[in-house]
C-alpha cells in the first residue's frame, strides 16, 4: 500500500476523480494514474496490525486524517470493516464516502484510493490458514490489473489457496 499526506488543508482529489458515466477501464486508469503521482509525494508509514484465528487472517490499519492511501488488488473476496472514521474511496464503482461503523464484502480485483477525512481504522478479514505474512501477501494480493488477470487465469478451477495447512 502507498500512503502519503497531500499538501493543503483539504484535498478534493478523490471526490473529483470519478465522473458519471465512467466505465470500469476509465476508473481503473484513473486509480493507476493517481497512484503513480502519489509515489512522487512524501510517504506516511502506517504499520499494519495482524491477527490470526482458525481459518482467518485479519489486517488492521489506521489511516491518519488527511492521508491519501492506495491498496493492493485482492485476488479473493473478503470482509472489510471500517471500525472508526470517515473516508472517501475511489474504486471501479466510482467514489463512495464510508463512515464508521460500516461492514461490507469486497470483491476480487478492486484497487482503491482513499482520502481519510478523519482518522480511519480499516480492517480486512480473509479466509486463510497460513500465518506466514510473506506467503499470505504472495497468495492473496497483486499490485497491478495485469497481474490480477494472469492470476485469475492461473487459478481457474482451483480450490481457494491457504485454507488448509499441509
Amino acid at each position: 500500500m502507498i500512503f502519503e499526506r497531500p499538501a493543503g488543508p483539504d484535498v478534493q482529489l478523490v471526490s473529483h476523480c470519478a465522473t458519471d458515466g465512467d466505465e470500469v477501464p476509465q476508473l481503473r486508469d484513473k486509480v493507476v494514474r493517481i497512484e503513480k503521482a502519489m509515489l512522487e509525494m512524501p510517504q506516511v508509514e502506517i504499520p499494519p496490525r495482524h491477527f490470526f484465528a482458525k481459518g482467518l487472517y485479519a489486517r488492521e490499519i489506521t489511516i491518519p486524517k488527511g492521508v491519501l492511501a492506495t491498496s493492493a488488488i485482492h485476488l479473493f473476496e473478503h470482509i472489510d470493516i471500517i471500525a472508526k472514521g470517515d473516508i472517501s474511496v475511489l474504486t471501479d464503482e466510482g467514489v463512495k464516502r464510508i463512515q464508521a461503523p460500516a461492514t461490507f464484502v469486497s470483491q476480487p480485483g478492486l484497487k482503491r484510493i482513499g482520502y481519510a477525512h478523519e482518522d480511519t481504522v480499516w480492517i480486512s478479514i480473509i479466509a486463510c490458514e497460513e500465518r506466514d505474512l510473506e506467503k499470505i501477501e504472495e497468495t492473496l494480493v497483486v499490485g497491478s490489473y495485469e497481474e490480477f488477470a494472469l492470476a485469475q487465469k492461473r487459478m481457474e478451477g482451483q480450490a481457494w489457496p491457504l485454507l488448509s495447512r499441509q
